[in-house]
């Protein structure tokens, strides 16, 4: 995987961010989401390549990143620490305007780095998700049954890293099988990156402690900002037609209220676009980019 690219380290805001990158043109990063690392682009990213910059790195907590220790407060893991990582990635490779399009977890970041940091975001695009406020306040019988891990990695006290860690193979394929539509699109070297890692203790720890932030800092970062800003970065919202975002009516009614200028559609796969459905993710990236 990503045979022409480059991978490197680098500590932006003191945390080491392991990444990728190659092609050359406009700056485009790439960010992964739950509970792959930056593998999961490695159907697109060489396509993409060709007419772009392409930075692709594991979030903090994720993959070969850093993988500090988490604090109550759930700021060591909000997705706003997490976009400052990306910001300084990106500024420290000499890009101080770029592209971002993030999927699962990794479009949180990328919608938090466009509201925290909209000089650096020239556009963003999100696979698959609805923003976090507004999900928490759609949490119904339906979306949580759905979206039951929510609430089950935020539960603290160790319970779910005790619990995943007591088969990380088998939570890890469970959960790839049941949010994509067609499991046998995931090649056998990506699953094989995404087992190392996420046989890591403490990536299991980072990972549950993402979450935890998802239902403490993350919500409250976003409660502060919604109807008082909005992102200005044009957004393309792409999500699968059995992923996780068509829970709701009309996707694009919801980004919206968060964004003013808000394109996208589904895509005819499950959650996971970039791997399930290459061509008409990247054919979708390359009109919006």
């Amino acid at each position: 995987m990503f045979e022409d690219f480059t991978a490197a380290t680098a500590s932006p805001e003191g945390v080491s961010i392991h990444y990728r990158k190659g092609g050359a043109g406009p700056a485009l990063l790439l960010l992964h989401g739950y509970p792959q690392t930056h593998a999961m682009w490695h159907k697109i990213a060489p396509r993409l390549a060709q007419r772009f910059t392409v930075v692709c790195p594991d979030t903090r907590g994720y993959g070969a990143s850093g993988k500090p220790a988490a604090d109550a407060e759930g700021t060591v893991y909000s997705k706003r620490t997490m976009a400052k990582d990306m910001a300084g990635l990106m500024r420290g490779l000499g890009f101080e305007k770029f592209a971002v399009c993030g999927h699962d977890r990794g479009a949180r970041v990328a919608y938090r780095l466009a509201l925290d940091h909209p000089d650096a975001v020239a556009k963003l695009c999100v696979l698959d998700i609805l923003p976090t406020y507004s999900t928490w306040r759609r949490m119904e019988k339906g979306l949580a049954l759905g979206m039951y891990h929510w609430q089950f990695l935020a539960q603290g006290g160790g319970l779910p890293e005790k619990m995943i860690g007591a088969d990380p193979d088998y939570y890890l394929l469970e959960k790839l099988k049941r949010w994509s539509k067609d499991f046998s699109a995931f090649t056998p070297e990506a699953l094989e990156a995404y087992k190392i890692a996420f046989r890591d203790p403490a990536s299991i720890a980072a990972t549950c402690a993402d979450y935890r932030a998802g239902a403490t800092a993350d919500d409250a970062n976003d409660g502060e900002d919604f109807g008082r800003r909005k992102i200005v970065a044009p957004t393309l919202v792409l999500w699968g037609e059995g992923g996780l975002a068509r829970r709701v009516d009309d996707p694009l009614a919801i980004w919206r209220q968060w964004a003013i200028e808000v394109s996208g559609h589904a895509v005819p796969c499950g959650h996971f676009l970039p791997e399930e459905a290459p061509d008409a993710t990247a054919k979708a990236l390359e009109e919006f980019l």
